[in-house]
């Protein structure tokens, strides 16, 4: 589904991702994870079609990203990318927006009548879903912009750090259930960007580690456990690949408190 080679993307002269190549299959849930800067962000909005490589291509269901204006508009219907801190419109209510995102992708009427009011009920907008959005709570516009990437219905979702920004417990809970749901039909392929392994280990099938602008490690949490040669959780194990000095770090912070 998601094919991306020799990728190599920089802003001014300081490299931000490195020659990667990944490939991501129908119907996987691909979780990227790594420090912060480290160029995660960077990846899924080239992979997005939101920017260009430096080098390299990224090809998706068989057609190369930004090399017509016919095979990029076939991609954009197949994508919803998310980025973390998402646009909204400010003259909209939830619910228009929720709309003319449908139609946008071309959503069935019917559908879109019986789905916005579904996502309303899931994300506990139902009360704020005819208010202007600017009245919403930042964790509300959260919620709204997770429901506006769910309501395309698009085989392919891209999803810049989804748990974060104000999500409540209620939130998070609703869209590792409907991640779960379509982990298990194999309907969707997501690629997501988030720091908590506790929602990796639950979601994915696999997990890309980016440092340093490249992947140093990319495979199933069993399989990461034995390269690390670490019998734990995702967090230990991402420690000993990514920052093996924390543990000692950290007993250093405490040992020099007076």
């Amino acid at each position: 589904m998601i094919d991306v080679i020799n990728v190599t993307h920089h802003y001014g002269v300081r490299p931000v991702i490195k020659d990667i190549s990944l490939q991501v299959s129908p119907g996987e849930v691909l979780a990227l994870m790594g420090p912060n800067g480290m160029g995660k962000t960077t990846l899924l909005a080239i992979i997005a079609g939101a920017l260009s490589p430096i080098e390299g291509t990224v090809r998706v269901d068989g057609k190369i990203r930004r090399s017509t204006p016919e095979d990029e508009l076939a991609i954009r219907k197949l994508v919803v990318y998310l980025p973390a801190d998402a646009w909204l419109p400010s003259t909209r209510t939830g619910r228009e927006w929720l709309l003319a995102v449908g139609r946008l992708y071309g959503v069935d009427e019917r559908r879109l009548m019986d789905h916005v009011p579904r996502l309303l009920a899931l994300f506990d907008l139902e009360t704020q879903a005819d208010q202007p959005i600017p009245a919403y709570s930042t964790g509300q516009r959260k919620k709204l912009a997770l429901s506006g990437a769910l309501i395309t219905d698009a085989p392919i979702l891209l999803l810049d750090e989804p748990f974060s920004g104000g999500l409540d417990p209620s939130g998070i809970m609703a869209l590792k259930r409907v991640l779960q749901f379509h982990r298990e039909r194999r309907d969707r392929t997501v690629i997501m960007a988030t720091p908590v392994p506790e929602l990796v280990e639950e979601l994915a099938d696999r997990i890309a580690i980016i440092h340093d602008g490249r992947i140093i490690a990319h495979d199933t949490v069993p399989a990461l456990r034995r390269a690390a040669g670490v019998a734990g959780s995702l967090d230990e194990i991402y420690e000993k690949l990514v920052n093996p000095q924390a543990a000692a770090k950290i007993q250093k912070y405490f040992g020099e408190m007076p």
